[in-house]
């Protein structure tokens, strides 16, 4: 994109581009820490994927054994939710296929958020869609551009951050990306989110103990039925025989193996995970657009199939659709590390580890109707460094969220809420580390930005 020329309008120690899970502990973070700090956000309020996406809940902030790795940050917002009584906290996943989830309400946590923020001492800037970056004559780059009801301004930094989730400043500023798998690119599909209300969660619940042949359990139905007891909030991989009926006598055509769903924070509303559209690139404005209507036809066979033939739905209500669809995969930086899956997988140590992460690798297919994951050794508590949130140009750069330095294996792990959060609290740590030495950010020793995330609270090997 060609840069635009204006006037700076203002300028800060950091600004932060996103204000989804990763962004807003970025800018919470270096606000902490005593920078100014300017967040800019699209929508009107923060949280991205856990909001205007509808993803819920998070998951997961512990590893298979259920030792919790993520901390810091991300953990206080979920202490906050719990003490206003807009989250049960970490509990059981009775799909087991994490060992727990973390319901939430979404209006709540846009709340905590704005909170956190100002307590801070950050500003936010609501309704503002990136533009353009400028660079100085050593690379740099200098200020950007945004446009709202105001029409053009410029703001320049010291440091930026990317954490728009798509890498649109990093892509502006010419950084080397790659999306999708090796060979063909392809990218896990997108997701719209619904919400839904008036379920019958005992009737579920009975449903299950009584057809558990029509349901998905990772662990197998034992495990499954016994987590069901313990949980206070259902998640499913549900009616697998009853949706492939569906499909055969067409009433459905998305193609995706089960419906998946999880009960929130209030008993009886439920976050329906589903609908997929495959072969897209959200970073195609185009395809995007697709991508939205696609989303909604599929949600509308997805609620009239649970109403019609699932025990607990029969006077169920269409609450929402999500107000923008669910982007898994876009693009990923080429950082000073590139992270793996194997990676992943082995536990390997790193010298410069900023957050841990306990998600097994989840691949929704681009192309086919099936999920494939691998699953991690019950202890792993996988390590992602500093170098993949840095690159080696423009070095006042600092990339946050999913759109960091990792393959497409390593990003189907490490793209979770959870894990996007504490990675989001290192990256404004090292945006604050940067600033107030004057030092490039792909310069900052790893040892001072260690230091100031385990004083706020991250847990790190």
């Amino acid at each position: 994109m060609e840069s635009i020329n204006l006037p700076i309008t203002a300028s800060y120690d950091v600004i932060v581009v996103g204000g989804g899970p990763s962004g807003s502990n970025a800018a919470i973070a270096a606000a902490r820490a005593g920078q100014k700090v300017l967040l800019i956000e699209k929508h009107g309020f923060l949280g991205g994927s856990l909001t205007a996406m509808g993803v819920g809940p998070m998951m997961s902030f512990h590893n298979p054994a259920g030792e919790q790795v993520v901390l810091g940050q991300p953990e206080e917002l979920i202490q906050r939710m719990m003490a206003k009584d807009a989250s049960p906290g970490h509990i059981p996943d009775s799909v087991t296929y994490c060992s727990t989830v973390t319901p939430f309400e979404s209006e709540a946590l846009k709340i905590e958020l704005e909170l956190m923020l100002r307590e801070a001492g950050a500003e936010i800037l609501y309704h503002t869609h990136f533009a353009s970056a400028h660079k100085d004559e050593n690379g740099q780059i200098e200020s950007i551009t945004v446009c709202n009801k105001a029409g053009l301004q410029t703001y320049g930094a010291k440091v930026f951050v990317d954490a728009t989730g798509d890498g649109d400043l990093l892509a502006t500023l010419g950084v080397k990306f790659a999306k999708g798998r090796a060979g063909d690119e392809a990218m896990q599909p997108m997701t719209m989110n619904l919400k839904i209300g008036n379920v019958d969660m005992a009737a579920v619940r009975r449903d299950v103990e009584d057809n558990p042949d029509n349901f998905e359990f990772d662990l197998g139905v034992e495990e499954g039925l016994k987590r069901l007891r313990a949980t206070p909030r259902v998640s499913l991989k549900a009616y697998r025989h009853t949706w492939a009926a569906a499909k055969e006598r067409g009433e459905v055509d998305v193609p995706r193996e089960f419906v998946l769903f999880f009960e929130t924070a209030t008993a009886g509303v439920v976050i329906v995970n589903t609908s997929r559209i495959q072969g897209l690139d959200a970073t195609n404005p185009f395809d995007l657009s697709k991508a939205e209507t696609i989303g909604r036809r599929q949600n509308l066979q997805i609620f009239n199939f649970l109403k019609r033939h699932c025990a607990g739905f029969e006077h169920a209500i269409m609450m929402s659709g999500a107000s923008q669809i669910g982007v898994r995969e876009s693009r990923r930086a080429e950082g000073l590390y590139c992270l793996t899956g194997e990676d992943l997988l082995s536990g390997k140590n790193f010298e410069d580890p900023i957050a841990l992460g306990g998600y097994p690798i989840d691949i929704h297919s681009p192309d086919k109707v099936e999920t494939n994951s691998q699953h991690l050794d019950d202890h792993i508590q996988y390590q992602i460094p500093m170098r993949c949130l840095l690159a080696a140009q423009p070095s006042n750069l600092v990339i946050a969220g999913r759109c960091i330095s990792a393959n497409h294996d390593a990003l189907a792990a490490i793209r979770v809420t959870p894990i996007a959060m504490a990675i989001g609290q290192a990256a404004g740590t090292i945006a604050a580390v940067s600033a107030q030495t004057a030092t490039p950010a792909n310069q900052v020793p790893y040892a001072a930005v260690r230091k100031l995330l385990l004083e706020n609270g991250a847990k790190l090997p």
